[in-house]
């Protein structure tokens, strides 16, 4: 052995292994290794420190450790005249956890072989510090995100392969840099990869965006404008801009059933019926025959002589009609009829009879007549009438027929039907159907800052279940999806009393099933929140990688702590002081959880995420 190998292990041991209690070591620290700094060839080496990483040797394998705690005790065993005074009694300890061993060159986590009792400890040299934070695969490439926390200038890259086709989580509290660790991410990897032909071919990438903060004025926030699309959706008025479907989407009675938040056993199989009843979207579509359908449904339901369900058809289904239609003389007629239409006894049962101006009694056919004039008078908008507007008149139609002729419940349907009118009124502020809904950019941002709360909860399920509806019938292996949720509590959160406990089910299931089966067809989820204790526990541990920045809530803590497996104990008592723009990194992309500062974006993509500065808006 060489005089420079000898010395460079003597500057290098930090002690040895005292014990082994599972993946927790303890390690004597030599008394020589207690200062803070080492000198080597000129240069200043960090001596072993909690959160610093050591090797330890068994034989040929070296095993590799992180410190997680420190110690003092007594040496009590030695005579007190060996010393020279009492502090050199006083021996230092390290406690330090396994994480993963060095496979000939390469670091590897997990562990294949234990240390044992008095195996020799040493820092670990520079190479083998950057073979440890070396995330990148051979087969992959990298994207810079940021420098170490602890060791500055330590630049952290990760593969694109195994960050971007992995399910990611985000979590931080408010003004954390949650969402700026976000746009990172992208503006990384569109920075490489958004002039690539089959970039743009082959992927897909949606974010929906609860604040606002990716639809500047400038429109470049993560990438330049002309590279995505951007929908400001808003359910205030019906100047808004409108996120595409296609026609094949609007009558696909499963988006129906998401709009009207229908029940599974019930109201499903009825909005099947109404959407796929194609002779009756035939007779809306012109208003000869659209007169003729009003006509002959109204006089089923008198003809019944039920008194119950002939006052409902009378006074509701015009009433619905009317605010279908747009402009109609629907009501007029409703209140003349209704004017002259009484329910009375006759013959020991009770029938409708119309009673004229005259007081003239008229039964049966007479009475039928002197209703059908009534219709004589009809006016209907000439305006062509839209997709939207047939369905939703479609489903009143078949709603009014089923009940009339008892093939449904009332009780059943009619919560439906009442729906129908304010979620349709919202929903067709914010969608329109097209023939064509293909685009040449793969990168959308719909901003739901404007919608109703009550919106919110349905859109991104209506929108993120259809995109991963077509990207599973695709069948092609080389496309991808990526859904991005900014706020992701809004829409994930287990609970809400805004909501049914049915309602609830079907939305969370959705989106486990996304994140659970997801992968086989290449969509993959990255989700942003401040409140992962609101979110599915099954979402949470089905997420492949994480960038948790300051979390003080312990709810918060304890929520990441039972469904991340990845993290040592010090990286949790990390997670509430951590500051602004500083996160934990652990998963399958990196070898090791690490502590890293987020690399900067330029200014001009930045989000729209900065904390106010009362003072400098108060100066005069």
């Amino acid at each position: 052995m060489s005089n420079e190998i000898i010395v460079e292990d003597s500057i290098f041991r930090v002690g040895r292994v005292i014990s082994v209690d599972g993946r927790s070591i303890r390690v004597s620290v030599d008394k020589a290794k207690n200062s803070s700094h080492l000198v080597y060839k000129g240069d200043l080496i960090k001596n072993v420190s909690v959160g610093s990483y050591i090797k330890i040797i068994k034989g040929f394998t070296i095993i590799i450790g992180k410190v997680e705690g420190e110690f003092t005790y007594e040496d009590k065993i030695a005579s007190t005249k060996e010393y020279s005074s009492d502090k050199e009694k006083i021996n230092r300890s390290l406690s330090v956890s396994l994480l993963g061993f060095f496979n000939k060159k390469e670091f590897e986590r997990g562990i294949k072989e234990m240390p044992l009792v008095d195996n020799e400890c040493y820092l670990l040299d520079r190479q083998e510090f950057n073979q440890v934070h070396d995330f990148i695969r051979k087969t992959d490439e990298p994207l810079v995100i940021g420098t170490l926390t602890l060791e500055k200038g330590q630049t952290i890259t990760v593969g694109i392969d195994s960050l971007f086709a992995s399910h990611i989580g985000i979590f931080g509290n408010t003004g954390s840099g949650k969402s700026y660790t976000l746009a990172k991410l992208y503006f990384e990897l569109f920075k490489i990869y958004k002039d690539n032909q089959k970039f743009r071919e082959k992927s897909n990438f949606f974010l929906l965006d609860f604040n606002g903060e990716y639809v500047t004025e400038s429109e470049n926030v993560i990438i330049p404008k002309d590279y995505k699309n951007i929908y400001r959706l808003t359910t205030k008025n019906n100047d808004g801009q409108k996120y595409p479907i296609s026609k094949e989407t609007l009558y696909d009675h499963s988006f129906w059933a998401i709009v009207l938040e229908a029940t599974e056993k019930t109201q499903t199989p009825f909005l099947r019926r109404a959407i796929g009843n194609s002779s009756l979207a035939d007779k809306i579509k012109t208003n000869d025959s659209l007169k003729e359908l009003i006509k002959n449904t109204f006089w089923l339901g008198i003809a019944k002589n039920d008194g119950e369900l002939g006052q409902k058809v009378l006074i509701e289904f015009l009433s619905e009609l009317y605010y279908s239609l747009g402009y109609s003389n629907l009501l007029d007629i409703r209140d003349a009829i209704r004017e002259r239409i009484k329910f009375y006894a006759r013959d020991n049962k009770r029938e409708f009879v119309y009673i004229d101006a005259e007081g003239e009694w008229h039964w049966d056919n007479d009475m039928r007549t002197k209703i059908l004039d009534h219709f004589e008078e009809l006016e209907l908008p000439d305006t062509e009438i839209n997709d939207l507007d047939v369905l939703k008149i479609q489903i009143i139609f078949q709603y009014y027929d089923e009940i009339i002729k008892g093939f449904a419940n009332i009780e059943h349907l009619a919560p439906l039907i009442k729906r129908l009118g304010k979620n349709f009124s919202d929903i067709r502020k914010v969608i329109e159907a097209k023939e064509d809904v293909s685009t040449s950019k793969n990168f959308t941002i719909v901003s739901l800052k404007e919608v109703n709360i009550h919106m919110r909860k349905i859109l991104p399920l209506l929108l993120c279940k259809q995109l991963y509806e077509e990207q599973k019938t695709k069948n092609d292996e080389t496309s991808h999806l990526n859904i991005i949720i900014d706020e992701a509590h809004n829409i994930l959160s287990r609970d809400s009393n805004r909501e049914s406990e049915q309602w609830k089910d079907y939305r969370l299931e959705t989106f486990e099933e996304i994140i659970k089966e997801g992968r086989k067809f290449g969509v993959f989820l990255t989700l942003a929140s401040q409140r992962p204790s609101d979110i599915s526990p099954t979402i949470i541990s089905q997420l492949h990688n994480y960038f948790l920045h300051r979390l003080i809530n312990n709810n918060d803590i304890i929520a990441v702590e039972k469904t991340i497996s990845y993290l040592d104990k010090l990286s949790f008592e990390y997670l509430p002081i951590l500051p602004t723009g500083t996160c934990i990194l652990a998963g399958l992309s990196a070898q090791v959880p690490v502590v890293i500062d987020i690399g900067a974006i330029e200014k001009e993509f930045e989000p729209n995420n900065k904390t106010r500065s009362l003072i400098e808006n108060w100066k005069d």
